[in-house]
């Protein structure tokens, strides 16, 4: 690996009308670490690089109001940091990973170690390898020897890379494929796919999840192939249900396991695991169900002895089960989490040893570990590592766990991991940008009060904060620095306190940030899961106004200056936070839903169902009840809203109604929709935009000027500023 970079040095740029307030960042990074209004946390694990931190005397501290500070990580570095990695895998002793490429469009590539460790790009120009199955995608690709196989994101088709010679299709327009198992003995893949084509359509009132064959020509069938004539849409396996995901084939190919499950539950709500028996032929017997029905089970996996291996959750908590051909016992139940919300299919928390151990990514309140797993005691150990957040797990040749993993304090990197000892190799590191560790706020998770729960018991909730940090600055006596509350999307998910450069960008300039995990939060166990049933836009906004009450109270923030962020679900929250409550002066809204009857229209197969669970069954009365698209009245403080016009999970109308509501009552706003962006930005100019965008939108809110130079925002029905 290359060494690492030094972090540019931006102490230069422009200060604004305060010109003066320049100061050397460079020194002042070796300097003191100070945190105006709030204590600096530090931890997880790198207290020992920060040793030397503070300088005698606080020299070259400058203050300046919160907001304003000059900062060296600039909003093009997100763009270089969003170059990232996902869906690792080893295939025959080698590691693969796919990349995103901002600076290409949001590009995809398939990369893998060369002889010399160095990384090599397989996948050529005019090509990006992203399925768009369950429009959130995941596994893209499989490598078979020589060939790879891999799902193109421009027309979905499977494409068949040898070599140096150029990608061939082997699939039909029309369909999309993922979560493939190598079926070695026919030459093909066992994948998940869904079928778009309108015959289906029109039949089945949506898109249709099968199991299916796809046969991979061999390297004579391929020199021979005609794309056009031959492509095939694969042989239907199974069939029946309204979802499927993880077929997963024995190791004597005699068996195939795999889980279904139905509208309107969620794939964390209820599955059920399935294993049929496969003929000579290929095709499938009748299917047994083994588990689920009423858990959500997950990550069906064969060991090479016939003893199927998936995670379930009778306990409460996603553990580890066995099923031997007859009965089904727990290999370890306890209070941590095996797996997670599978939004992207063939996510793999653990994997089989051959010395009957597994090894297994758990999380617990937030963080991650990984753990050694003996599969006839039930005995856990954790491996002692300096990360809090963990990829899929897959082991190399040498019986190493590879993933990918994110510290605290450090850029995450892919990395090889002995388990008997933790000894660690960095194979590669996508972002090296070197950022002084005294500039680097590191997140303190808290537990506070929030409202009772409908029997009147008395709840908690959880988050992670983080106060302003840069060593060159502090805020103005006796003042208190503002807020940002961050809504992580799901609403099923979880926010870790892994290294964030885009929370640092934040940090930096003076704001403080709380990163909420809300009821409904995964890593909490199940019945914290489900707090959110029939509560969305209730339970989470209770949960973001409990945490700035708790940080208000505890005097690390100022009260008049909180502003709530969020996108998909977690803008949802933002919305209704802003609408239902008098707590936050400012609001970012990343395409957000605003009417949960339109997502419930318009929204694609996967999500079509999901506000049964998260509000109730169809009711118009509820469901305007909810959305905050209704509750005009309610809103008074500005917003900035951000929107991809091809976004097919929140699509742009959502944005567009709440912005032009906004602008019928003339409240303070700012829109923003990028062409050609979907759920989630991946074009490096607009995250570059988006994001200062954002920053000049607070500052026109707040009363600061950014450091930065920022092209001007169009802000419609600016108001005087609060201070």
């Amino acid at each position: 690996m290359s060494p690492r970079r030094p972090f540019t040095d931006r102490s230069a740029v422009r200060h604004g009308p305060d010109a003066p307030r320049r100061v050397a960042l460079t020194a002042a990074l070796g300097g003191a670490l100070l945190a105006s209004g709030c204590n600096v946390v530090v931890g997880g694990g790198n207290d020992e690089a920060r040793d030397g931190d503070a300088a005698p005397g606080g020299t070259g501290i400058t203050a300046a109001p919160f907001g304003s500070w000059a900062s060296p990580i600039a909003a093009a570095d997100l763009a270089k940091a969003a170059v990232g990695t996902s869906d690792v895998r080893v295939f025959d002793g080698r590691v693969f990973w796919r990349e995103s490429r901002p600076d290409e469009g949001g590009r995809q590539v398939l990369r893998t170690l060369g002889a010399d460790g160095q990384p090599t790009t397989l996948t050529p120009e005019n090509f990006s390898v992203r399925t768009r199955v369950h429009e959130y995608g995941g596994s893209s690709y499989w490598v078979m020897g020589e060939r790879i196989v891999f799902a193109n994101f421009a027309d979905q088709r499977l494409y068949l890379q040898q070599g140096d010679a150029a990608p061939v299709a082997i699939t039909p327009e029309k369909y999309q494929y993922s979560d493939c198992v190598i079926d070695a003995a026919r030459g093909a893949l066992v994948c998940v796919r869904e079928d778009h084509t309108e015959a289906t359509k029109a039949a089945n009132g949506e898109e249709r999840n099968e199991i299916v064959r796809v046969a991979v020509p061999g390297t004579e069938a391929l020199a021979a192939h005609d794309a056009t004539a031959t492509a095939a849409a694969g042989t239907v396996l199974f069939t029946g249900t309204d979802f499927v995901a993880y077929p997963r084939l024995s190791a004597d190919g005699a068996r195939l396991a795999f889980i279904t499950w139905n509208h309107p539950d969620m794939p964390w709500d209820r599955t059920t695991l399935h294993v049929a028996t496969v003929s000579a032929d290929g095709s499938l017997g009748e299917p047994q169900r083994i588990a689920g029905g009423e858990t959500a089970v997950l990550e069906p996996q064969w060991a090479a002895d016939g003893t199927l291996y998936f995670i379930d959750e009778p306990s409460g908590w996603w553990n580890l089960y066995a099923w031997n051909g007859d009965a089904t016992r727990a290999v370890a139940t306890m209070p941590r989490e095996f797996g997670g919300p599978p939004w992207q299919l063939g996510m793999q928390t653990y994997v089989l040893g051959s010395d009957g151990k597994a090894y297994v990514r758990t999380g617990h309140h937030a963080v991650d570990e990984l753990g050694e797993l003996d599969l006839a005691t039930g005995t856990y150990r954790a491996i002692e590592l300096p990360f809090v957040a963990f990829g899929d797990l897959s082991l190399d040749a040498q019986g190493r766990l590879v993933t990918s993993a994110s510290a605290a304090a450090d850029e995450g990197a892919i990395i090889a991991v002995d388990p008997s000892t933790g000894a660690f190799d960095r194979l590669h590191q996508p972002n090296e940008l070197g950022i002084p560790r005294g500039l680097i706020s590191v997140g303190d998770r808290i537990e506070f009060p929030t409202a009772a729960g409908p029997d009147g018991e008395a709840r908690t909730a959880h988050a992670t904060f983080y106060p302003p940090t840069n060593p060159g600055f502090r805020g103005p006596d006796g003042a208190k620095p503002p807020l940002i509350v961050t809504i992580h999307g799901g609403p099923t998910s979880v926010s870790k306190p892994s290294f964030a450069l885009s929370r640092q960008y934040w940090t930096s300039r003076g704001f403080a940030i709380v990163d909420v995990n809300y009821g409904g939060s995964t890593s909490f166990g199940r019945d914290y899961r489900k707090r959110l049933n029939g509560q969305w836009g209730v339970v989470d906004v209770q949960d973001a106004v409990a945490a700035v009450d708790f940080l208000v109270a505890a005097g690390k923030v100022d009260a008049e200056q909180v502003a709530i962020r969020g996108g998909s679900a977690g803008g949802f929250t933002t919305l209704a936070a802003l609408a239902f409550t008098d707590r936050f002066k400012a609001g970012a809204n990343y395409f957000g839903v605003s009417d949960i009857a339109g997502l419930a229209a318009t929204s694609h197969k996967f999500e079509r169902k999901y506000d049964v669970s998260l509000v109730g069954p169809p009711d118009e009365a509820l469901y305007r009840a909810r959305s905050p698209i209704f509750h005009l009245d309610g809103f008074s403080e500005p917003l900035i809203t951000f929107q991809g016009s091809e976004d097919r999970i929140v699509t742009p109308d959502q944005s567009r109604k709440i912005v032009e509501a906004l602008d019928a009552k003339g409240v303070m706003h700012a829109y923003f929709e990028f062409e050609g962006e979907q759920h989630g930005f991946r074009k490096a100019g607009n995250i570059i935009r988006a994001q200062e965008a954002e920053l000049a939108f607070y500052g026109a809110v707040f009363g600061f000027t950014p450091d930065d130079e920022i092209a001007p925002v169009d802000i419609k029905h600016p108001r005087a500023v609060r201070r």
